[in-house]
């Protein structure tokens, strides 16, 4: 083969129909990819994870987005996060919404329709250098209520549980026999004037009652002997002289001497 010809396939090759063989270009990330994370250890143990190095990180992920203007950027040998650059451009691209070296970063992915006009999209963290993608609120409120839901769904079928179980008690309860309570008895006025009429009629025709015995010969009743004895101190207080007080009748008081 003619060299002319090899040189003039070489260069045709380099200025760009190899590249236009190689592999398809990456598709753009989905919206909801929170089911997966990204970690590169051995990108970690060779480079530090500051602000100057975090974008090269990120970029390796598959949360990044070639299209973006960031990779425009880095392909002109410009910082991907200057944000000088990033404001006279308009499309896709991330910025460090947040970060607390080395541990945590946050990028914010948004469509720059202007220098002031941003339109925020999704937002992804590093955390330790694992790479995440933060849930949007509408998932995160989704996935309150359907846990609340849940909750109160399993709530109601306790209570409805032990409800049907009280009922089946009562029911039970119910078609057993009773116990009779004694009821309190009645008084019947007419029935018990009735009962002592009859009493009364009984006792009238009954013979009146024998007298008592008569006392043995120097028996003493206990009636006659309080007779006497207030007999006897009635007596006795017309004749008898008040007593006389120990010690205020003593007269003057009389002293040892000594």
């Amino acid at each position: 083969m003619d060299a002319s010809l090899l040189s003039s396939a070489t260069a045709d090759t380099f200025n760009g129909n190899a590249a236009e063989q190689s592999a398809p270009p990456m598709q753009p990330p989905g919206t909801d990819m929170t089911g997966i994370c990204f970690r590169d250890q051995l990108w970690i143990n060779s480079y530090p994870l500051d602000r100057n190095y975090v974008f090269d990180y990120f970029a390796l992920s598959p949360f990044y987005d070639i299209t973006c203007n960031n990779e425009i950027l880095r392909r002109r040998s410009v910082h991907p996060l200057d944000h000088s650059q990033l404001s006279i451009m308009t499309g896709l691209e991330y910025v460090i919404s947040e970060a607390t070296e080395p541990n945590f970063f946050v990028f914010r992915k948004q469509r720059r329709d202007g220098p002031e006009k941003v339109t925020p999209m999704l937002t992804y963290y590093i955390l330790d250098g694992t790479i995440y993608q933060a849930p949007q609120l509408c998932s995160v409120f989704a996935a309150r209520v359907g846990r609340a839901v849940y909750n109160i769904s399993n709530a109601f079928s306790v209570a409805a549980s032990k409800l049907e179980t009280i009922r089946q008690v009562d029911t039970k309860s119910q078609n057993e026999p009773s116990e009779t309570k004694p009821a309190s008895e009645t008084v019947d006025l007419k029935e018990v004037k009735r009962v002592d009429l009859i009493l009364k009629s009984l006792y009238s025709k009954l013979p009146p009652a024998p007298p008592p015995p008569p006392f043995p010969e120097g028996y003493v009743s206990q009636e006659a002997l309080g007779e006497k004895e207030e007999e006897v101190g009635t007596q006795g207080g017309e004749s008898q002289q008040p007593q006389i007080d120990p010690i205020i009748d003593q007269g003057p008081a009389k002293r040892m001497k000594f």
